[in-house]
């Protein structure tokens, strides 16, 4: 990564020795907060576990997981394409991420994709190349949204369910270690309703705050935590994936 003297959070913080969304609107809309956070805590819980080696983060932007997976990873390689909204000085390769990649086969063990395959128009040839260029038994370790807005247009152009995520996964060869959606209704109507209550003059970005805030407290645990989870196969509001190149065996 370059310049990672220069590097200061963004979309994430850590508060409390836990990560979650950024607070400034600067980085994180009020509107999004419930989604940051638990895309926040996903990898706060995670890459500790599956972190390792030499890392390529995909669509990196400002590198707002840099915190979370420095001291995790020997090595980082922030890649982003030339039209990012979020293109910084940290930026190691710009390329077109549909087409092939400038890196040899088997040259990372970990891969970060976070908010990002819905934004690649060539999505087939993506999960190709992160097959090739991850090392046997490296991980892939990713976020996509499902229930969410259009955003940074026009290159917003898909919606994964659970069931296109695992197959092309394992079409390229790589075997699902975990795929569990981000939330279900509750979180889809606070996320709604946060957006558009944020309009609303003087009072707008308070209320939505409330709401997410509030919704953030009744699903994580009890009754909320259970509606939630029997909502989220049928509504979910996104999806984290890890996933692993198997290790040839002779």
């Amino acid at each position: 990564m370059r310049n990672p003297d220069q590097w200061r959070p963004t979309k994430f913080v850590r508060v409390g020795g836990r990560l979650r969304a950024s607070r400034d609107p600067a980085h994180v809309g009020v509107g999004s907060r419930l989604a940051a956070d638990l895309t926040a805590a996903f990898y706060d819980s995670k890459l500790p576990l599956h972190c390792r080696g030499r890392l390529v983060d995909l669509g990196c932007g400002d590198v707002p997981l840099y915190e979370a997976y420095r001291d995790l990873a020997s090595e980082i390689v922030c890649v982003d394409w030339a039209h990012s909204q979020h293109v910084g000085a940290f930026v190691d390769r710009l390329c077109d991420l549909s087409q092939p990649l400038p890196f040899d086969a088997g040259s990372f063990d970990t891969i970060i994709l976070s908010d990002v395959l819905e934004h690649v128009p060539e999505p087939v040839r993506l999960w190709s190349e992160m097959a090739r260029i991850l090392a046997p038994g490296g991980k892939l370790i990713m976020n996509v949204p499902f229930y969410y807005c259009v955003h940074e247009t026009p290159h917003d152009y898909y919606r994964y369910t659970e069931h296109a995520l695992r197959r092309s996964a394992e079409t390229v060869g790589l075997g699902i270690l975990l795929l569990e959606a981000t939330g279900g209704s509750p979180e889809i109507l606070a996320d709604i309703t946060a957006k558009h209550l944020q309009f609303v003059p003087a009072i707008g970005k308070p209320l939505a705050a409330l709401v997410q805030g509030i919704t953030a407290a009744i699903v994580r645990g009890g009754p909320g935590r259970r509606l939630s989870q029997r909502t989220a196969t049928a509504f979910p509001f996104g999806y984290f994936m890890i996933a692993e190149k198997p290790v040839s065996r002779i």
